[in-house]
């Protein structure tokens, strides 16, 4: 460890070594910060169910299965474009892509009455993905509830490792958040991210 190391350096550092990590022997592309974090947004919301845009290779899928089943179990379902990369048979998986108008009335039907989704939006983080997941899949999110609109770092020059990575997680979010109020932008509680910008959270409901 080097302590003269700066935090741009360091998170460049890591970005590049992250998609290296696996779980249960499966790759999974995610901070440990930012899976402590969605453990305490699942357990802060009371999630019964997690709805996972963009699934990779599974690992993330297996991880966010296990936390529900240490909560008292749940309902995952997973969306690619992609493929089921051969996911447990308790996961509902759906291929499709998150632009299809039609996909969010697929996820309702596999959902039980009453569910309360942790929403991640991990696909393919450029603006027109990032905006259809966020009109099509917000309304999921319960009063009190988190989405998590992934990989923002993105759009940090400063941070981009690959010259081809995406644009336009940040101005798609920026976008959306101006129309819906309901919806605030929380800080990352561990600090170090991918997701700068990305934890949302929805107004709990105001009682009477």
């Amino acid at each position: 460890m080097d302590l003269h190391e700066t935090v741009g350096s360091y998170v460049r550092r890591r970005l590049a070594l992250h998609s290296r990590d696996t779980y249960r022997g499966v790759p999974i592309s995610k901070f440990p910060e930012d899976l402590r974090t969605y453990e305490h947004f699942m357990w802060d919301m009371r999630a019964d169910a997690v709805i996972e845009l963009g699934v990779q290779a599974g690992g993330s899928t297996l991880w966010f299965r296990d936390r529900l089943l240490s909560f008292g179990g749940g309902t995952i379902v997973a969306v690619d474009v992609l493929p089921n990369p051969d996911l447990p048979a308790d996961v509902t998986f759906i291929q499709g892509d998150v632009r299809d108008p039609s996909l969010p009335e697929l996820v309702a039907a596999r959902l039980p009455p009453g569910a309360r989704p942790f929403v991640v939006e991990d696909t393919a983080h450029t603006y027109e993905t990032t905006l259809a997941a966020l009109d099509g899949f917000h309304g999921f999110v319960p009063p009190g509830g988190y989405m998590v609109v992934e990989d923002a770092v993105v759009d940090i020059d400063e941070l981009r490792i690959h010259d081809d990575w995406p644009r336009g997680v940040e101005p798609a979010i920026a976008g959306w958040l101006s129309g819906h109020p309901e919806f605030s932008r929380i800080d990352a509680p561990y600090g170090v991210t991918c997701h700068p910008g990305g934890f949302l959270r929805r107004e709990a409901a105001v009682e009477n």
